[in-house]
């Protein structure tokens, strides 16, 4: 997948920095996108705005502590307002594919507990049917790694997640991921498959996200538009 325009990824943090009021309790995510608000966020904060937000990872937690934004955990805030994330896939009904980042865990957590959530992306994020362009990443205990990954291979090819040095790679949650790309090059049935992989036993989670976003902004052009489900 290209790389996202700077420029875009800037306007669809302007766009979605308006949705935002003073007192307001944020779901802050993970990702390009979700880094470009949480920066937009923090010059916000830095000219007075008082909102508290919650990271749905370290790397995310540590950049808005950094930008001077006002952090809290669910032990604090019961619910939240408003959740801001990025997604790798998002279909015309607004299901998306998340987790590139390693963070769907979190980021679902954080989505579900939130009034609304807003999708952030770039154009090329768009996709006809989910699996058209990336894999979809499935968080698992470390322990049942082996067994999981024997029964997601007859869906399709299934990679081991690594790290650049070459190690395996951990969640924050301290899992595995596997990365399954079906055999017919997208999901016929997503909804049908994200049930048969949860029922597996040592999977945490998987990057099927369903009628949970409220909004898609998408960055394109040095402008943001919004995309609603069909």
């Amino acid at each position: 997948m290209s790389e996202p325009s700077p420029t875009d990824l800037e306007a669809v943090a302007e766009r979605a920095i308006a949705e935002v009021r003073p007192g307001m309790k944020l779901g802050l995510g993970t990702g390009r996108a979700a880094e470009a608000f949480i920066r937009r966020l923090g010059k916000a904060a830095a000219q007075g705005l008082d909102v508290v937000g919650i990271p749905t990872s370290e790397r995310s937690d540590a950049l808005a502590r950094e930008l001077g934004i006002r952090v809290t955990s669910f032990e604090h805030v019961p619910r939240l307002d408003l959740a801001f994330d990025g997604a790798d896939e998002v279909a015309s009904d607004l299901s998306l594919v998340k987790g590139k980042g390693g963070a769907m865990l979190r980021e679902r957590v954080v989505a579900a507990l939130a009034e609304r959530f807003i999708v952030l992306v770039t154009p090329d994020k768009l996709v006809g049917a989910l699996g058209e362009k990336c894999p979809l990443p499935v968080e698992v205990v470390p322990f049942a790694l082996v067994p999981v990954r024997r029964r997601l291979e007859q869906l399709g090819t299934v990679a081991l997640r690594v790290t650049s040095a070459g190690s395996p790679y951990r969640t924050d949650n301290g899992n595995a991921v596997l990365d399954v790309s079906p055999a017919s090059g997208t999901w016929s049935a997503p909804r049908e498959s994200d049930a048969l992989i949860r029922a597996l036993p040592g999977v945490v989670d998987t990057g099927f996200f369903f009628a949970m976003a409220s909004l898609v902004l998408v960055g394109e052009g040095g402008a943001a538009r919004e995309v609603r489900a069909r």
